[in-house]
């Protein structure tokens, strides 16, 4: 169990209850920034949600790394999500001139 602040108190397991709701929330808003991403890109009838929340979660931290200088904890926020969704269109890109040899 990890160490808390003698100042805070937190009952038995309200830390592993922010980790689960933590990756419940990656999983959710990852599965919608995939699936704009894939909207604006024209691939959604090729890929099923689980791909777009990989694709989701993958591009959020493509986006992180090229407009956040390699931050991607910043919380939930428009930017954050903006980013986020730009991560995933480059990353679809990619995708795309790699398959097909050219970008949609």
């Amino acid at each position: 169990m990890p160490c808390a602040p003698l100042n805070s108190y937190q009952p038995q397991g309200a830390w592993f209850k922010e980790i689960i709701m933590g990756i419940i929330l990656w999983l959710i808003i990852g599965g919608v920034v995939g699936w704009l991403a894939s909207m604006v890109m024209r691939t959604d009838a090729q890929q099923g949600i689980l791909l777009n929340i990989v694709v989701g979660i993958v591009g959020a931290f493509i986006g992180g790394l090229v407009f956040s200088g390699g931050s991607i904890n910043d919380g939930v926020t428009l930017y954050s999500f903006l980013v986020s969704l730009v991560g995933a269109i480059i990353l679809l890109a990619i995708i795309n001139l790699v398959r097909r040899g050219s970008v949609r």
